[in-house]
């Protein structure tokens, strides 16, 4: 049974939001929220509480601590036992190589302006394509739980802003070069995807 909703949603402001410098001390997978950003993820929940209400939820969450403790911002907030929830790593942020040393991650990202954010790859790392192609097997699966008895109403997928958009992208069959339009969200911004009458989703706002 499809859910009435699919609502994505990027983590709050994280430590490496604030300071790039801790990319330098802590693992990408590791870098956490940080005060504001766990505020974000409540707020974010109380927002949410007032579209899904009492409804089932299936969250699928990236595995990287910020996006774990935005999950558990929102639980707080929606205060409700009904809901299920599984780590889904691909789902997780695009991996971009080995850039503690911040000069030559602003000269690989300038090179990725110039080819193209969807193609270009980081040393050592993804480009959006390969982000792209997780992202549709994530899909499959996510369709097949659709099929499961009672699935929840609602589903709430807690991840990172380029894997939003590349959702997006597969879900709508998007060229790449309205892809690349796209702007990222901001931090604990969703985007929230309803079923209309024909049983097809389509957008349904940013907030």
């Amino acid at each position: 049974m499809k859910p009435e909703r699919i609502i994505l949603v990027r983590h709050g402001e994280s430590e490496g939001n604030k300071d790039w410098s801790t990319y330098k001390k802590v693992q990408n997978h590791n870098v956490k929220l940080t005060a504001k950003g766990i505020k974000e993820a409540e707020f974010c929940g109380l927002e949410l509480k007032k579209i899904i209400k009492n409804e089932s939820i299936y969250f699928y969450i990236s595995p990287y601590a910020r996006t774990r403790e935005t999950f558990d911002g929102l639980i707080k907030s929606l205060g409700k036992n009904n809901f299920r929830a599984i780590e889904e790593p691909r789902i997780r942020e695009q991996d971009t190589g080995h850039y503690r040393d911040k000069v030559l991650y602003i000269k690989n990202k300038k090179e990725m302006e110039k080819f193209g954010r969807f193609f270009y790859r980081f040393p050592d790392g993804e480009s959006g394509a390969d982000v792209y192609d997780r992202v549709s097997t994530f899909l499959e699966t996510m369709h097949r739980d659709f099929q499961k008895p009672d699935f929840p109403k609602n589903v709430v997928i807690v991840t990172h802003g380029m894997t939003m958009r590349l959702f997006i992208m597969r879900w709508f069959h998007l060229k790449v070069e309205e892809y690349e339009s796209i702007k990222n969200p901001s931090n604990c911004e969703f985007i929230i995807m309803r079923k209309n009458k024909n049983n097809k989703f389509i957008m349904a706002g940013v907030i």
